[in-house]
């Protein structure tokens, strides 16, 4: 991957309110050789890091989801309630495990066994500077889903278990409509069979039901 020079001539807010949108106005190295010219782009600035997480119960073959409403989702005209991992902003002091846990808790009422890391990256790197670390997490299936949330924050989250051929095949039918949940059920979908009988030897002490 290119390592060339680039230049920050000015950089300027143009909003700030629950996200804030920044104009960047920059020059840069050419793969031809010389410098570009000076160019502008906003950039929607999330200003952290994110973390997503599968939920996964081994033992009872289930994937743990959330249901939320999504004001972008809506202003395309779209379903605003969206199918998707737990998932949040990591805060200041947080590791991105610390927070992958502590979302877990707070959107699903679940707590997390064992942890692994998928994959790192951007989602939209032409346009925001959203950076997200996604991860499948081996958790206890809660029996009748439930809604979680924090009050302060709006949300209304409402828990969704299925198994876990469901959730695979949802990769298919159009049902999943965000990027981390489709990177990660593709993940888990390669790796379902192989991942289960890893995780229920690590959780041996409890019967298989």
């Amino acid at each position: 991957m290119s390592k060339r020079k680039f230049e920050i001539v000015k950089r300027e807010t143009l909003f700030q309110g629950y996200f804030r949108v920044d104009r960047y106005h920059v020059r840069h190295e050419r793969f031809g050789g010389g410098w570009s010219g000076v160019y502008n782009r906003e950039v929607l600035e999330r200003g952290a890091r994110v973390v997503a997480v599968l939920l996964f119960d081994p033992r009872h073959d289930k994937i743990i989801m959330v249901e939320q409403f999504r004001v972008p989702v809506m202003a395309r005209d779209d379903n605003p309630w969206n199918l998707e991992l737990v998932a949040g902003v990591v805060d200041p002091g947080e590791t991105p495990e610390t927070a992958a846990r502590r979302e877990a808790r707070e959107e699903a009422g679940c707590e997390i066994a064992e942890l692994q890391k998928l994959f790192s990256c951007y989602l939209t790197p032409g346009s925001s500077s959203e950076h997200i670390t996604i991860y499948i997490g081996r958790a206890e299936a809660p029996e009748d889903g439930g809604v979680f949330g924090v009050e302060k924050e709006n949300e209304d989250i409402r828990v969704c278990v299925m198994d876990a051929a469901k959730a695979i095949g949802m990769l298919y039918d159009g049902t999943l409509r965000d990027a981390a949940s489709i990177i990660a059920m593709q993940w888990f979908a390669t790796r379902h069979t192989e991942l289960r009988s890893r995780w229920l030897v690590s959780d041996a002490s409890t019967p298989i039901i």
